[in-house]
């Protein structure tokens, strides 16, 4: 295969565009998740701040993943019309921010439940 395969195609024969979106939907899919669970389990320590980091870690997890599917249309459509990559760093700082969140969420329940007196 040359540079450009056709519009309807792929464009790599190894198929990495494809493999690099499908890693980041089962990465959004963990944060998203990971955020739920965190959140259901310490809703009774951290209560509306439980809520609140499970939501917005959820969210931005879902972001990141819109993010990646349209980094993905964005970089197959640039290997088509014009065989370079073009791609950005959206989906990168989304998914950070979810773990960061996620993070938070876990450190502020492991001070709440210490402060509280209860099982860490």
């Amino acid at each position: 295969m040359s540079g450009a395969a056709d519009e309807h195609g792929v464009y790599d024969p190894g198929l990495q565009t494809e493999r690099t979106l499908l890693a980041w939907r089962r990465t959004c899919l963990s944060f998203g998740v990971a955020s739920l669970v965190a959140m259901r389990f310490t809703v009774e320590t951290a209560g509306v701040l439980a809520v609140f980091a499970g939501v917005a870690g959820a969210g931005l997890a879902v972001a990141a993943y819109v993010a990646a599917a349209v980094g993905y249309r964005r970089a197959n459509t640039a290997l088509h019309s014009t065989g370079s990559l073009d791609h950005g760093a959206a989906p990168i700082a989304l998914a950070t921010a979810a773990a960061l969140v996620l993070g938070i969420a876990c450190a502020a329940y492991l001070i709440l439940s210490t402060l509280r007196g209860g099982p860490a």
